[in-house]
């Protein structure tokens, strides 16, 4: 049997695509992670919760946590790098943000097309990350600040509108800690408004005019990141799921979740054990 990475006890994860070990995409864990899949000059298939896309030249796609995404690597040439979520727990909330938002530009994940002005320089911090990492030291200070000025680059590159601390920045960041502690408990707009003190009216205003969807939207879309992600890793049945989701009849669940993805969980759930999540 070959031993699976351990990706729960580190931050931080770099490889070749032909390097890259052959039980990552196949983590559980790995839903914690940011990704980036750096392709040089390739064409290669690419499937992101069952959609299909071919992508030409050096481009990125970057995968937040919580996304089923399959990559086919041939004898595709390029580099992932990978960090887990928590590496964000240690900067500031405005940056945290901006690199949410970097990572989920068209709402599920974000595609890059990267320059030759810029690949210059985003080589050249990934060769002094690869070199730290292969060192084995654990710097994670280190390791940080090398990721951040990674995605400062990504961000000033892809002319990214980055986020200045303004009020209603600060309550969308707010809004989003509510809501990650909260979405399988509370599903209600008033709790979210009363605790930022908060009109319903005007905090879905705050919310449509910043990220383009309303409370409701944004709940619904966490619930249902998360249901995918117990459909692909857990073994739990569709029952037991549908409570620890917060949904007080399973059946309300199910329609729930075909009106979302027109697939019904367990249909969900056999698909995903269809898919092979690497291929040589």
């Amino acid at each position: 049997m070959i031993a699976r990475l351990n990706l729960k006890n580190r931050h931080f994860y770099i490889s070749t695509f032909q390097q890259l070990d052959s039980t990552f995409l196949g983590n559980p864990d790995r839903n914690l992670y940011f990704e980036i899949y750096w392709v040089k000059n390739e064409r290669p298939s690419h499937f992101i919760d069952n959609k299909k896309m071919k992508i030409k030249g050096d481009w990125m796609y970057l995968i937040p946590p919580f996304r089923n995404y399959q990559f086919k690597k041939d004898k595709k040439n390029g580099i992932l790098i990978a960090f887990n979520k928590d590496l964000l727990i240690y900067e500031a909330k405005e940056f945290s943000l901006n690199v949410f938002n970097l990572f989920s530009s068209n709402g599920e994940f974000s595609t890059l097309f990267i320059d030759e002005e810029n690949i210059k320089t985003l080589t050249a911090i990934v060769k002094v990350i690869e070199d730290e990492y292969e060192q084995n030291t654990d710097n994670l200070l280190l390791l940080r600040t090398l990721i951040k000025a990674f995605l400062l680059k990504l961000m000033t590159g892809s002319r990214q509108q980055l986020i200045s601390p303004d009020l209603n920045e600060k309550r969308i960041y707010h809004f989003l800690l509510l809501l990650e502690n909260h979405y399988t408990s509370e599903k209600k707009v008033d709790f979210y408004s009363e605790k930022l003190h908060l009109s319903t009216k005007r905090l879905n205003q705050i919310l449509k005019q910043k990220m383009g969807k309303t409370v409701n939207q944004i709940l619904q879309e966490r619930l249902l990141i998360e249901a995918k992600h117990l459909l692909f890793i857990g073994n739990e049945n569709i029952k037991e799921m549908s409570f620890s989701l917060g949904f007080e009849d399973p059946s309300y669940f199910s329609r729930f979740f075909k009106k979302m993805t027109k697939l019904s969980p367990e249909e969900f759930r056999m698909e995903m054990k269809k898919k092979i999540a690497f291929k040589t």
